[in-house]
């Protein structure tokens, strides 16, 4: 009789053991995105991940801060969500050590207004939006002045700011930065904006209907992003791998028609 309760309680003990050792060998990653169109790109992305072993979380976040708040203090071991100027400046300004691992795709600023048709009829003195983030805020500059609606003084420079270096404004545009996610509920008061079109998508607008935008040769890719201290994981290394896969780039190409624009583009 002991012989058989032994024999029972080895092959209970064997049989939690393999339970524990399945769950150890789960490699869970937890990935920050926003919800247009990262979380919509990675939810894809994520059962080719699974393939090769990676179970992927995606977390999602509304906002731009948060996703590498959560990163830096290790609630999460990637994101995809920024363009490296912006990662860049979060570094500067907040100490993170945030490092740029793909470029994935762009999501072009476009220049909207719900009030006029065309550029020409912008008025003097018309009140026009901004996204506040200082990277995209100098983005938005510098496509402004791509279109000549303004002149920079260095049209170069990714740190441009209002005060600082516009040096002629035709109109006498009154800019106001407005925190990037709020631009498309703010738009209908304004006379214009400049505005994300991963925002503008999520309010239900197109690039279609900005007068002007950005194109895939834009500086201003999304990328894919690690801590200094995990770049090298095997999970966040295949994850890139599948990103970069032509699976993915034929998603975002069927998926969003031109309004979100993948590497794949350019290559």
């Amino acid at each position: 009789m002991k012989y058989v309760f032994g024999v029972v309680a080895l092959s209970f003990a064997l049989f939690f053991s393999a339970c524990g050792n399945g769950e150890q060998s789960k490699q869970t990653l937890v990935v920050g995105a926003t919800p247009v169109p990262a979380s919509e790109i990675l939810e894809f992305a994520k059962p080719l991940l699974a393939k090769q072993g990676v179970d992927m979380r995606v977390q999602v976040f509304t906002d731009y801060v948060m996703p590498d708040v959560a990163l830096d203090d290790k609630s999460t071991d990637a994101n995809l969500y920024q363009h490296k100027p912006y990662m860049e400046a979060q570094n500067t300004q907040r100490g993170f050590k945030l490092v740029s691992l793909a470029p994935v795709y762009v999501v072009p600023l476009g220049f909207y207004s719900k009030k006029y048709t065309k550029l020409e009829d912008i008025p003097n003195g018309a009140d026009i939006a901004l996204p506040s983030d200082s990277s995209n805020l100098a983005r938005a500059l510098i496509l402004l002045h791509d279109f000549g609606v303004i002149t920079l003084k260095d049209p170069s420079n990714l740190a441009s700011t209002i005060e600082s270096d516009i040096v002629q404004n035709p109109k006498n545009l009154r800019f106001q930065p407005i925190e990037a996610a709020a631009l498309p509920r703010a738009l209908p008061t304004l006379d214009g904006a400049v505005i994300n079109a991963n925002y503008a998508l999520q309010a239900g607008m197109s690039i279609k209907e900005a007068f002007f935008h950005e194109n895939e040769k834009s500086e201003y890719v999304n990328v894919l992003v690690a801590r200094e201290d995990n770049q090298d994981d095997d999970r966040i290394i295949k994850l890139k791998e599948v990103l970069l896969s032509k699976e993915v780039t034929d998603f975002i190409l069927e998926k969003y028609k031109g309004e979100i624009l993948p590497v794949g583009m350019q290559q």
